[in-house]
């Protein structure tokens, strides 16, 4: 059964109120006249309206509905373990605190890495310390040279990264959301390089923080990068691309 909710002024409390009443009975179809309102349909609540009804001629914001609807399509990554091969300290360097504009759950975090096809997943700092706060709308995620995963498969340098911009946030199950970037924070500190092992030969790294706050999942639960030793397995997503500027391209590309 379907359900069409066409709001004459107010449209997001409506939504907001049938989406927690009848949710699960029902698809829900919200009316809209924007790409931008769709948008919002189908990020209220979180769960969002089971399709929007649009009423334009534009094409553009035909084309920016579609795009709206495409990106609530929750990506499931397939993400594996990789035997650590060296956890050594390095000098100082460039770190980038991304700090979202959300509160990230405590298996959450990002995907980062020096190569675009291994990126290690960090988890965001949601960890009580008797040392500092907990800050769990941030991750920690490395140095500025260092990839992140961005929402529909790209990548971006930490370095570009700004406050409005999209970003993908990451569970441990593999399970991902998008959401915004609130601030973006470079500061100098000591670094450690972190190299893995895939299951088929490859090697991949990256610079993390030397902080006991950077924490880094294993097969034997989260680890602080600090207590990482060479034989542990670390979870990373990997895949077997070249990127050029952040998308992928079918070329030899050799990083080391």
């Amino acid at each position: 059964d379907y359900t069409i909710v066409v709001g004459e002024d107010w449209q997001i409390i409506p939504l907001e109120n049938l989406i927690a009443r009848i949710g699960e009975e029902t698809d829900i179809v919200a009316g809209v006249r924007t790409a931008a309102e769709a948008k919002t349909a189908f990020e209220t609540l979180e769960l969002g309206a089971d399709a929007v009804l649009l009423d334009t001629d534009d094409p553009d914001e035909i084309r920016g509905t579609v795009e709206a609807r495409d990106a609530t399509r929750r990506e499931q990554l397939d993400l594996r373990y990789a035997t650590v091969t060296a956890v050594e300290q390095t000098g100082s360097a460039d770190r980038v605190c991304v700090d979202t504009a959300s509160m990230l759950d405590h298996d959450e975090g990002m995907l980062v890495g020096s190569m675009s096809r291994g990126l290690f997943f960090v988890h965001a700092e949601t960890a009580d310390s008797p040392y500092v706060e907990s800050r769990p709308f941030r991750v920690n995620a490395g140095a500025v040279h260092a990839y992140v995963r961005t929402p529909n498969g790209g990548t971006k340098y930490l370095s570009e990264l700004k406050s409005g911009d999209e970003i993908q946030v990451v569970g441990a199950d593999g399970g991902t959301r998008n959401t915004i970037i609130g601030r973006v924070k470079i500061e100098q500190r000591p670094m450690f390089r972190l190299e893995a092992e895939t299951e088929g030969g490859d090697r991949v790294e990256t610079l993390l923080q030397n902080a006991e706050t950077i924490k880094i999942p294993t097969v034997e639960g989260r680890k602080a990068v600090t207590d990482l030793r060479e034989g542990d397995e670390v979870l990373l997503y990997y895949e077997d691309v070249a990127r050029h500027f952040g998308e992928e391209v079918e070329e030899s590309i050799i990083e080391k």
